[in-house]
C-alpha cells in the first residue's frame, strides 16, 4: 500500500517531538542556523512541483531526515511545492517513476538498474548516492558455515531485488544452485520483511539476506547471527545501497529543483554523519510517524553502526550488482552507459570545496 502526504516544512504547522527540539542548536526553525539560501530564490523560472518518493527505512535515513526537518522543503525555497510518497518497496518506487506518479525517488540498485533496461536507457538518471552498506545474511544459530546451508531455506526481500540478487550470486560463488521459483540446493523464499522476521521466529526459514533494520532485527529479535555481513565482500567495505533517482524528463527540464533537492539531501547526509545521536533519532522519529511503529534503540544503533551515508553513489558496485542480476538469470545483459548524470552533484560539491565523484 502506498501512503502518501503533503509536505508542509516551514510553510504549515507540523508536529514536532522531543527528537526535533534536541536539534534547535543544528536545526533552526525552518533549517539549519547560518543556513544557505534556497537553490531556487523566489519568482525562478524553474519552481513547479516536486513529487519525492522514499521508503521509510533506516537505509533511506538521509530521506527521512530531509523530510523530517524540512530540509528539503527549506533548500528548494517556496516557490516549489513538495510532495512525498511513502514506498514499500524500491519496486513500488520504480512503478511510480515510470507511471509519473513521483519526478524523482530513494531506491536501491536492482530498481534503478532494472528501469533503466526496461526504458532502453530513457526514464531515469542516478543524481547522487545515498546510502552504502546496511545487509547481511542472517542465519540461525546452528548454522556456523556456508556448507550448512545446503539443503536450506533462505528468504529474501523480493524477487530481482537488490538482496535477493546479492545472496544468489554468493550462493553461485559457493557452488549452489538456485532458481526462481524456490528449487535447487538452497531454497530462496522472497517475501516481505516483516513477514521474514515472523518466519525466522517460528523456524519455518533458515536464515535471510535483508538490508537494515531487518538483519539486526532478526539478531535481536530472532536470536540469529550474521553469517556474511556484505560489506566484507566488496572493496573497502563500500557498496551502494540506496541512492537518488530522477526522472530524465524533470531533470532536462527542472535542472534548479534537482540542484536544490540535491543540496538539501547533501547537507542531511551532513547531519546524519556529523551527529549520529540526534540523527538517529530523528529518523527513528519520521519511521513513527509514517509506519506508525518506531524501532526499538537498540536495533537504531546495530541497524546504524552497519550503514555509511555518502552522495557518492558508488558506481563501481552498481555495475558488479548488474552483473550478478545477469548471472542469476533475473536481468538481460545491459549496457549501463548514461545511467549516470553527476553534473549537479559535482557542482555543489565543488562549491563546498569537496571531492568531486565519478560515473566510474
Amino acid at each position: 500500500m502506498q501512503v502518501m502526504y503533503w509536505a508542509r516544512g516551514c510553510r504549515g504547522t507540523r508536529a514536532v517531538g522531543p527528537a526535533l527540539l534536541a536539534l534547535v542548536a543544528v536545526v533552526g526553525a525552518c533549517g539549519y542556523a547560518g543556513s544557505e539560501t534556497s537553490a531556487l530564490g523566489a519568482g525562478s523560472e524553474q519552481a513547479g512541483r516536486l513529487r519525492l518518493g522514499y521508503i521509510a527505512n533506516v537505509t533511506h535515513a538521509p530521506a527521512v531526515i530531509g523530510e523530517e526537518t524540512g530540509l528539503f522543503t527549506e533548500q528548494l525555497g517556496p516557490s516549489v511545492d513538495l510532495e512525498y510518497v511513502h514506498f514499500n518497496s524500491g519496486t513500488e518506487a520504480i512503478e511510480a517513476l515510470f507511471s509519473g506518479a513521483i519526478d524523482a525517488g530513494f531506491m536501491g540498485p536492482s530498481p534503478a538498474v532494472n528501469g533503466f533496461a526496461q526504458s532502453e536507457g530513457d526514464a531515469l538518471r542516478i543524481v547522487a548516492g545515498t546510502t552504502s552498506g546496511g545487509a547481511s545474511l542472517v542465519v540461525r544459530s546452528d548454522i556456523e558455515a556456508p556448507g550448512d546451508l545446503r539443503g536450506a531455506t533462505l528468504a529474501s526481500p523480493s524477487l530481482g531485488n537488490t538482496q535477493d540478487v546479492a545472496l544468489r550470486a554468493w550462493l553461485a560463488d559457493r557452488g549452489f544452485e538456485t532458481d526462481a521459483t524456490g528449487g535447487g540446493q538452497v531454497s530462496i523464499r522472497p517475501q516481505a520483511n516483516a513477514d521474514t522476521l515472523a518466519a525466522f521466529q517460528a523456524g519455518t526459514i533458515d536464515g535471510a539476506w535483508v538490508p537494515e533494520p531487518w538483519a539486526t532485527r532478526l539478531v535481536l529479535e530472532g536470536d540469529g547471527h550474521v553469517l556474511v555481513d556484505e560489506r566484507d565482500l566488496w572493496p573497502g567495505g563500500e557498496f551502494v545501497t540506496t541512492h537518488l533517482v530522477v526522472a530524465t524528463r524533470y531533470l532536462e527540464r527542472r535542472p534548479a529543483v534537482v540542484r536544490g533537492l540535491i543540496t538539501g539531501l547533501l547537507r542531511a547526509i551532513e547531519f546524519a554523519n556529523g551527529d549520529p545521536a540526534a540523527a538517529r533519532a530523528v529518523t527513528n522519529q519520521g519511521i513513527e510517524r509514517i509506519t506508525t511503529k518506531a524501532l526499538p534503540a537498540s536495533t537504531m544503533t546495530g541497524a546504524w553502526e552497519a550503514l555509511r551515508f555518502t552522495v557518492d553513489p558508488i558506481a563501481t558496485s552498481l555495475e558488479k550488482s548488474k552483473d550478478h542480476a545477469v548471472r542469476a538469470g533475473l536481468l538481460d545483459p545491459v549496457d549501463l552507459s548514461g545511467i549516470y548524470d553527476l553534473d549537479i552533484l559535482n557542482e555543489v560539491l565543488r562549491e563546498r570545496d569537496r571531492v568531486e565523484v565519478r560515473a566510474r
